[in-house]
């Protein structure tokens, strides 16, 4: 499952917190990875490269540069939770259409092609920066095989 990230922020070291768009507010310590990837070392040695790092424009990885980047699925998995923020609405429904279009093995082009919905729209939709109607949603998560369901519940103080 890929989550997009929409914030990064650094803290000591090669450590850095990462909101995805679930609201998981994750931990990460690069220097786990180091042995496995090597070239990431020099995040370490580098500070003003370290925090350099930017997401990429869908969260789905932090790029220092044309050699060094990091998936935001390998934080999301791997990571410490170490809280959770409250997100939009935008953003919930965007992160479960794109789950539902992964599991659903369907690319975005692919999904614009089946929905007459043009692919942009639809990553600003999964991005949770579009807002869409309630019937674009129909649509597209009917392609995907899904059905939505609204609920509601009490708010919890």
């Amino acid at each position: 499952m890929e989550m997009p990230a929409i914030k990064i922020q650094y803290l000591d070291d090669v450590k850095f917190e990462m909101t995805f768009q679930d609201g998981k507010v994750i931990r990460f310590d690069m220097s786990t990875m180091f042995d496995a990837f090597p070239q990431l070392r020099e995040l370490r040695t580098n500070r003003e490269l370290f925090l350099s790092g930017k997401l990429d424009y869908g969260g789905d990885a932090i790029v220092w540069n044309d050699e060094l980047d990091f998936s935001s699925a390998s934080v999301y998995e791997s990571g410490e939770l170490v809280g959770e923020v409250e997100v939009t609405l935008n953003q919930k429904i965007g992160a479960l259409l794109n789950i539902a279009r992964e599991e659903a093995g369907i690319y975005q082009t692919d999904l614009a092609k089946k929905t007459k919905i043009d692919q942009g729209d639809i990553s600003r939709i999964e991005n949770g920066k579009g807002n869409p109607t309630i019937k674009t949603l129909q649509t597209l998560f009917k392609a995907v095989g899904k059905e939505i369901v609204f609920n509601t519940k009490p708010i919890s103080k």
